[in-house]
């Protein structure tokens, strides 16, 4: 059994920042990736960013977020990280922690296992 849990969401103008946590339980073999999406009214889920088991194995970013958005994890604590920066209000959603066995990378949500309950992130003007 495998539990995300996300927190860090809030409200931030334009321009501020904001980090994003997401806490795994259970196995790490089933947290080999840990990736983050997000979905906005109306709009279908979009891939965020992912890591693989270390950063050094590779970090992955939409381009909507490159430059401005960090992912890391901290494997001792079994969490990951995404850090915020430079938010634009088109960054509004709900934001996800998701997992999955692989450590291969995959910006496809179908690929992920688990899922968490998701945080919402609003960016005013």
């Amino acid at each position: 059994q495998v539990q995300l849990v996300e927190s860090g969401g809030g409200l931030v103008q334009a321009g501020g920042s904001l980090r994003l946590s997401c806490a795994a339980s259970g196995s790490t073999f089933s947290t080999q990736t840990l990736a983050w999406f997000r979905q906005a009214p109306g709009k279908e889920r979009e891939f965020v960013a992912a890591v693989s088991w270390s950063v050094s194995r590779g970090t992955y970013y939409a381009d909507s977020v490159k430059g401005r958005f960090t992912i890391s994890r901290d494997n001792a604590k079994n969490t990951v990280y995404l850090q915020m920066n430079s938010l634009k209000v088109e960054d509004t959603a709900v934001y996800s922690c998701a997992a999955r066995g692989s450590r291969a990378y995959s910006d496809s949500p179908g690929s992920y296992d688990y899922w968490g309950q998701g945080t919402q992130v609003t960016v005013s003007s």
